[in-house]
């Protein structure tokens, strides 16, 4: 029988024993009304999972939360937006280390409970002047509806159009589950995984080693298949905890309950990844390709990054153009064993190419597809069992010049504006 996921309100605050908070303290721009510091907090002893970037430069609170996580089971997480912690030494350790020290102190609990992440301005030392002081606001505003959920989704935007939230409920052995999340990305997208915060909390009880082997896994199968630029950023990370109020029967690796708390974790995962994807900067279409027919797994998820990294491909989505040579070029240099012969190519459910060549499919239903904001683009190898999906964007004018002005000023202009309160700068 299969397991009904029912979607519900709350975000991070619809598990039981959760609550969350938002609050402003002018981190990137001392005077914006925007909320800029958030905080999420298990009421009950906790576990906890991480997924983090896999570039070689990590931000300091990537490091302290990966380092924390191995010492003690945690019960908070506190993030700020404005301000990436990124490239910063010594200092930007110590300012994370701040963070969690000046949360936990709040909370009444340890500091390596607390987990940190930052995103925003890259190489820029944090305002803790002025973060520091609210914590204590920050944990008295913290709540456990719908409300306090929202803020904390608010209050991790950087370039995000809107916040990003979801969750759901489902039935485990007779036991009422929920998964809540939330997540902030739109720009510097790219698996593995990148310039993407997501935090997520569930009240199942599950071991430590299958919350991390469940996290991993559903972290592969979704904000491991989204792309919009190709560029990796420095703070990436995804942290799920569990506090077990949900009192099901223990959770464990291959045990009873497994693998449907894996498909519902998954889920989660994928809806808030298709909602990144859909607000990336200045996108205009949500495409999904889909490779099936390679000689192996691997070779599908080869053919499928090319596509859906390919500059001229993107840029043809954008103009509604079904330009499946394009496609075809990016499978070709993909690395995938292909024949050009076999290769077919789909454009939402129209064949487009058909043995490698153009078909009789009319221009004008291939253009209509192409306006719509969702597409699926399908390309059949023909050679195998091998398959793989991946969501992508287009590329817009509108997107160069977004990033041009607002994100890549040079240092001491950026430094300025910083210390002037402009907030300009290079934000992941």
């Amino acid at each position: 029988m299969t397991t009904e996921f029912e979607k519900i309100a709350g975000g991070v605050c619809a598990p039981q024993g959760f609550r969350a908070a938002g609050i402003t303290c002018g981190i990137k721009k001392p005077d914006s009304p925007k909320k800029d510091l958030a905080l999420i907090v298990s009421d009950f002893p906790a576990v906890g999972a991480g997924v983090f970037t896999e570039n070689e430069v990590k931000a300091a609170p990537v490091r302290l939360s990966a380092s924390y996580l191995k010492q003690c089971d945690p019960r908070a997480i506190v993030a700020n937006s404005g301000n990436a912690n990124a490239c910063t030494g010594a200092l930007g350790m110590e300012h994370a280390r701040c963070m969690a020290d000046s949360a936990a102190k709040a909370l009444g609990l340890k500091r390596r409970e607390v987990l940190v992440c930052s995103t925003g301005i890259i190489g820029l030392p944090m305002p803790m002047e002025r973060i520091e002081p609210r914590m204590p606001d920050l944990v008295g505003a913290l709540g456990s509806d719908e409300v306090a959920g929202a803020a904390a989704a608010e209050a991790i935007m950087t370039s995000d159009t809107r916040p990003k939230s979801y969750a759901i409920k489902f039935m485990l052995g007779g036991k009422e589950v929920r998964i809540g999340a939330i997540a902030k990305g739109a720009g510097m997208i790219n698996p593995n995984m990148a310039t993407m915060l997501c935090f997520i909390t569930t009240d199942a009880r599950i071991t430590k080693a299958e919350l991390q082997e469940a996290t991993q896994e559903a972290v592969d199968r979704s904000f491991n298949r989204i792309t919009i630029d190709g560029d990796m950023s420095t703070n990436d990370t995804v942290l799920v905890l569990a506090n077990g109020q949900a009192g099901n029967r223990l959770i464990t690796k291959d045990g009873p309950g497994c693998r449907v708390f894996r498909a519902a974790l998954t889920k989660v995962m994928k809806k808030l990844a298709k909602k990144i994807v859909g607000d990336g900067e200045r996108v205009t279409k949500l495409v999904e390709v889909v490779v099936h027919g390679a000689q192996t797994d691997a070779d599908a998820e080869k053919v499928a990054r090319a596509v859906a990294n390919s500059k001229l491909v993107k840029c043809s989505w954008n103009g509604n153009d079904p330009n499946w040579g394009r496609v075809l070029h990016a499978v070709g240099y993909s690395g995938a064993k292909i024949r050009e012969e076999m290769v077919d190519i789909y454009f939402g459910g129209l064949c487009a190419a058909k043995n490698g060549l153009a078909t009789d499919t009319p221009l004008l239903e291939l253009l209509k597809v192409m306006e719509r904001r969702k597409i699926k683009v399908c390309i059949d190898l023909n050679l195998g069992p091998g398959q793989y999906n991946i969501f992508t964007s287009d590329l817009s004018p509108e997107y160069v010049v977004f990033n041009r002005a607002e994100y890549s000023l040079p240092a001491a202009k950026a430094a300025k504006a910083a210390q002037e309160g402009d907030g300009a700068g290079e934000e992941v």
